[in-house]
């Protein structure tokens, strides 16, 4: 199917927030980029939605191929459309949170040259606006313990 517009038009993204909590700390997993834009930078393991896929979906796609984790029960927790938030064009991200219920390896592949588990209070600097997704995640969880 072809799709023409006269407007220019936002791309939708996918982003997931993978916690494991813990009794020393709660941990989220990153990913570290292997391309551009903030090629060598962490971020949220995420990325572009396909035309013929649901959000849900891609989260759980992206997630795989980025992180090798699968079967992780996705949550939608909010919208982030910052303008400017890619550099590369208009995008909306979708961010999803996700809960480690059992221990899976974590293993990069794609795009994602890394994945690593992160405290939530000693984060490495981050790319996008992942540092602002990151913060409203935490004010979530202090808010619903």
């Amino acid at each position: 199917m072809a799709f023409s517009y006269k407007y220019p038009r936002p791309a939708i993204t996918v982003d997931t927030v993978a916690l494991k909590i813990t009794d020393e700390h709660d941990l989220v997993l990153l990913i570290k980029r292997g391309q551009a834009p903030f090629e060598g930078c962490w971020a949220l393991p995420g990325g572009f939605v396909d035309m013929n896929e649901l959000l849900v979906d891609a989260a759980h796609r992206e997630l795989r191929e980025e992180t090798g984790l699968q079967g992780l029960d996705l949550t939608q927790f909010h919208a982030f459309d910052a303008i400017g938030r890619d550099p590369r064009q208009r995008t909306i991200s979708i961010v999803f949170i996700a809960y480690m219920q059992h221990e899976q390896t974590i293993k990069a592949g794609d795009d994602a040259i890394a994945a690593s588990w992160f405290p939530l209070n000693q984060l490495p600097m981050l790319a996008f606006d992942h540092a602002d997704v990151l913060e409203k995640v935490k004010n979530h969880i202090e808010n619903h313990r």
